[in-house]
């Protein structure tokens, strides 16, 4: 089992780095072209989540986001320094009077394009699970 892990500070021109970690993980854990955009919308959407609503922005709290592979699975996990939430008390961001908000279709997301979704950690840290050959 091989994981790869960084910490940024929470500002969303960060998201950058995190892309360029994803393109490594899969060069390094040889994930295919099937998945990777996947990987891609539902990772950054999550750190995404953890920087804008977690940690509120504050650039003096960090989100760390580990990459594990094993056995054709590869995990992400994103974890922040925020309050958390609970992952169940969310919205139905497809219910009719939900569509036309800007916001809260990012957990909705990541369930759709994930193999496994868990929340941990008070709603501080998910781990995104994808499966690949």
């Amino acid at each position: 089992m091989e994981s790869l892990r960084i910490q940024i500070p929470s500002m969303t021109e960060n998201i950058r780095i995190v892309e360029s970690f994803i393109d490594n993980v899969k060069d390094r854990f040889n994930i295919n072209d099937d998945i990777y955009g996947n990987i891609m919308v539902a990772i950054t959407e999550s750190v995404n989540n953890a920087i804008r609503h977690g940690n509120k922005e504050d650039k003096r709290k960090n989100v760390t986001l580990t990459a594990v592979c094993a056995d054709n699975t590869v995990t992400f996990t994103v974890l922040d320094e925020g309050e958390g939430f609970d992952p169940n008390s969310l919205a139905d961001p497809t219910a009719p009077e939900n569509l036309d908000k800007i916001g809260g279709r990012g957990i909705f997301l990541m369930k759709h394009l994930c193999d496994e979704v868990k929340f941990s950690n008070e709603g501080r840290q998910v781990e995104l699970t994808f499966y690949f050959d």
